[in-house]
């Protein structure tokens, strides 16, 4: 438990025992590689009660590695130059040292994976090409559990794509740490098979004026719920966390996130959009920022908007912004939630646009901007392939990113 303890006093977290009172604010957060540590949910706890309980239990009850692993699923690199990239045994000294587990989920993970992926950018290295990453689900009903490191070394600049595709019940951790003026984008696009469930978490760890520029995006699955957290450890970092989703009926798909700043003069920016269609469509967006009180000098703003194409589709967003400083450069929030608007869909077929084409124009103006953020081509195309594909228009032929079994 010391070395926990030691971990936990770099990442600003307090560990709160697991029978005792309930955190009183943002930065009181339990944290153990353990799962024993956390309680099985009851589904009726603030981080719980969004989420389906009887589509998810299975994946939180127990860590049966009679049963469990990574035998679930195939993963597939297509590794740039210059980037080294490993699968190595859970005693990997790399492994465990960016992030803590902070919830059942993401314990579990920990302790059930056998290999994981090792991304490493060396110091000063600028790769211009992606490393993309496909996991693959092999095993529909089988428990999964996946464990993904990202190391970006001081000085050094690339992109990683992370891409989820078939069937499986994952849940997984990507742990990634960006050294000293460092730069990363990282993209995770969650494309599976609609039977397919994941309880995925996202830590990254930005040193002094290191940058991350990461992307979510939900198009496939039952039931994808992934919590993305950041925390700095030197001045100057910069976390620009973009979302994009789009629910058919019966999917559920929920986004949480915290961002901690604990260090002064560091900036975050948030943007998430989703879409849903048909009944029983789900979407959980939760915001959480916490400024602490060494934190001067910080600039944060959070936003997230959701678009009901039809009756019967539901957003659940909660943006919540926590300040123990008043010396911050700005700090905000923003949620909203609408439906489709009926009178830019008249005015579009007023000028003879057809009521099927007009929907389309409307939808893929709104996630127009997010999309003109995208850093890497590629994804960019690929996410707005599956827009048009939730959208029930044919996909003209393209050219699909190569992938090749690594060792």
């Amino acid at each position: 438990m010391s070395a926990v303890t030691d971990t936990l006093a770099s990442e600003n977290l307090v560990i709160a025992s697991p029978g005792g009172s309930p955190a009183r604010d943002k930065g009181q957060i339990r944290a153990s590689f353990d799962p024993e540590d956390f309680p099985i949910p009851h589904f009726r706890e603030e981080e719980w009660r969004f989420t389906p309980s009887a589509r998810v239990r299975d994946l939180l009850v127990a860590n049966d590695k009679d049963s469990a692993g990574s035998s679930g699923f195939t993963v597939r690199v297509d590794g740039a130059d210059d980037v080294s990239v490993e699968r190595v045994g859970r005693d990997d000294v790399r492994l465990g040292v960016a992030f803590i587990p902070v919830d059942r989920a993401s314990a579990l993970a920990w302790a059930g994976f056998d290999q994981a992926t090792v991304v490493t950018i060396p110091r000063g290295i600028n790769s211009d090409r992606p490393t993309t990453i496909t996991v693959t689900g092999s095993e529909s009903g089988r428990i999964s559990y996946g464990h993904i490191r990202v190391i970006v070394e001081d000085f050094a600049s690339g992109a990683v794509v992370l891409r989820y595709e078939g069937s499986t019940r994952l849940t997984s951790n990507v742990e990634v740490s960006v050294g000293q003026g460092g730069s990363l984008t990282l993209v995770s696009a969650q494309l599976w098979d609609r039977n397919a469930a994941h309880l995925g978490r996202i830590h990254t760890r930005l040193d002094r004026d290191a940058r991350v520029s990461q992307l979510v995006a939900s198009f496939g699955g039952d039931v994808v719920r992934l919590v993305s957290t950041v925390d700095y450890t030197g001045p100057g970092g910069d976390a620009e966390l973009l979302g994009l989703f789009f629910g058919d009926a019966g999917q559920h798909l929920e986004h949480r996130l915290f961002v901690d700043h604990g260090v002064a003069h560091c900036r975050s920016d948030v943007v998430y959009k989703g879409a849903l269609q048909g009944e029983g469509a789900h979407s959980v967006w939760i915001g959480d920022v916490l400024i602490r009180a060494d934190a001067i000098g910080t600039s944060t703003y959070e936003i997230n908007r959701n678009l009901l194409l039809t009756e019967g589709a539901r957003a659940d967003s909660v943006p919540n912004l926590e300040i123990e400083t008043g010396q911050v450069v700005g700090a905000g929030h923003a949620s909203a939630t609408g439906r489709f608007d009926d009178e830019q869909l008249f005015y579009l077929q007023s000028r003879g646009i057809s009521q099927d084409e007009a929907r389309t124009l409307v939808v893929r103006g709104f996630f127009a901007d997010l999309l003109s953020r995208i850093s890497v081509p590629e994804i960019a195309e690929l996410i707005a392939r599956e827009v048009d594909a939730e959208l029930g228009i044919a996909a003209e032929p393209a050219t699909e990113v190569n992938h090749e079994l690594s060792a």
